[in-house]
């Protein structure tokens, strides 16, 4: 008898291991952290097998599947379900809804390499709708706190000291800002959502039920923050970082040129850093040349180039001090206050870093 799992919850407050036996397509589109694609098909089986269900019927489209993943092709799937399995013993496999294909393969497992593996009753589909009934009640049960600042004023860093801090910026793999943008891609809007779903269920799971969030908007990045913890990012109490402005262009330096470009130069030799260096520089400006106004970005597009053939000439950052403190002054400070008055209604506290950290951490555990 193959053993099916219908409690959800050790899943993923236990990291169990998961095979995803779905086709490539549909893996991308969205899974779960700590789960490998080991697919059944791939994605030209299942078009082929999908078009032969909707023509023929379910007979039809289940006997060209077996003669589509036979012989070899068989043997080296079944091959890769087997090493995984004996990898992880304590795991488990799905497809999209718990079906054929996850039972094709949980047969084959038993019959042909003596494995008993268990698959998740309901597949995927079952998987992402737990997800989203724990980040709604989580949204719905929980209290939050608000932490916001000015840009650069390091509210990710007062963030990680805090066990309630919920980064949400991390989870995106995105700054927030239009200069945000990482090396490595954003998730995709599901893999997000599910990610950070885990971090809310692990966190009450510890017996947490109140969080700190940083000041979003709707977007971070091209992701987009679930309705209901928008909704209480946007009406939650706010305790403000106030942060020093050299301070803050400082922390941007450090943060968009110098870590960018050590980054770069792990992947590239130093002439082509430089050019990806410039060109998502620049880039990122002309994001925003629209709202800048074409007299303001074609200033700051000066001072950037500028600072940077200085920097690759003599090595000296100084000069990129230039465009940043340009930037927060004439663009990002005055965006943050035109929103000052609606904000101001939800402020609780201010304060600098270690104000702050001592007045989230106390009123965290009073929560």
């Amino acid at each position: 008898m193959h053993a099916d799992i219908t409690d959800l919850r050790p899943l993923f407050l236990n990291d169990i291991p998961m095979m995803d036996v779905r086709a490539p397509v549909e893996f991308h589109k969205g899974a779960f952290p700590n789960t490998v694609n080991l697919p059944l098909m791939d994605d030209e089986e299942r078009r082929r097998v999908g078009t032969c269900y909707k023509q023929h019927g379910p007979e039809k489209a289940l006997a060209l599947g077996h003669r589509l993943v036979s012989g070899e092709i068989k043997a080296r799937r079944l091959a890769a379900w087997t090493e995984f399995a004996r990898a992880h013993p304590e795991g488990c496999l799905y497809c999209f809804r718990g079906g054929q294909r996850s039972g094709i393969v949980q047969q084959w497992l038993s019959t042909e390499s003596g494995i008993h593996y268990p698959r998740v009753a309901g597949g995927y589909k079952a998987m992402r709708a737990f997800l989203i009934d724990a980040l709604e009640m989580a949204a719905a049960q929980c209290s939050y706190t608000i932490l916001g600042g000015l840009t650069g004023s390091g509210k990710t860093e007062v963030l990680a000291r805090l066990p309630q801090g919920v980064d949400l910026e991390g989870l995106a793999n995105h700054r927030g800002s239009s200069f945000g943008k990482r090396l490595t891609p954003q998730p995709s809007q599901i893999d997000f959502e599910n990610a950070l779903a885990i971090r809310l269920l692990r966190m009450r799971h510890q017996g947490m039920d109140h969080f700190v969030l940083e000041d979003e908007g709707r977007f971070i990045g091209s992701l987009s923050l679930p309705l209901a913890l928008l909704q209480r990012i946007q009406h939650n109490r706010l305790v403000w970082l106030d942060e020093p402005f050299e301070a803050r262009v400082t922390r941007i330096l450090d943060d968009y040129v110098v870590d960018l470009y050590a980054a770069l130069c792990g992947h590239l030799d130093q002439d082509q850093a430089w050019a990806a260096l410039s060109d998502r520089l620049q880039q990122s400006l002309a994001g925003i040349a629209r709202r800048l106004g074409m007299e303001r970005f074609q200033r700051l597009s000066a001072l950037m180039r500028d600072a940077l053939a200085h920097h690759q000439r003599h090595g000296d950052l100084s000069r990129h001090r230039d465009w940043i403190a340009a930037l927060l002054a004439e663009y990002y400070d005055p965006m943050y206050a035109s929103q000052r008055h609606a904000r101001e209604r939800r402020l609780v506290f201010r304060g600098g870093r270690a104000e702050v950290l001592e007045y989230l951490s106390a009123s965290t555990l009073a929560a």
